[in-house]
């Protein structure tokens, strides 16, 4: 039950932030970053096995793996810059975290250019002439 364990973490993590917070400010940010670097590193193991499984499928499928790849690299944008957004928010700078997701936002939009183009021109190759 790794949800326990982490759950755990955060739940400790959060205790010590909130005494630690009173007197140092700076620590318990530290303390929150740390936490949520380890987490994130925790569960970037788990990504190869629905890497694999995703490869193997789009390889049965006959989807070109170029079209994978850019999908799980916008997937991978959103989620980085989420939990880039989240630390800094931790740390007090909305907007900061704000311009973070903006530039997710607008990575994501020039990655997906090609998959849409391909979309349109697969919906208007089915169209009648």
């Amino acid at each position: 039950m790794e949800i326990l364990q982490i759950v755990g973490i955060g739940l400790l993590a959060t205790v010590l932030i909130l005494v630690v917070r009173e007197q140092k400010p700076i620590f318990a940010f530290l303390i929150s970053a740390f936490v949520g670097i380890a987490i994130f590193l925790a569960m970037i193991g788990k990504i190869d096995s629905v890497v694999s499984v995703l490869e193997d499928l789009a390889d049965r499928s006959g989807i070109p793996s170029v079209y994978l790849k850019t999908m799980l690299k916008i997937i991978g944008i959103a989620y980085i810059a989420e939990f880039g957004a989240q630390i800094v928010r931790d740390s007090g700078m909305e907007s900061v975290a704000s311009k973070i997701e903006f530039a997710g936002k607008m990575l994501i939009l020039v990655m997906s250019v090609p998959i849409i183009s391909v979309m349109i021109e697969t919906v208007l190759g089915l169209l009648p002439s």
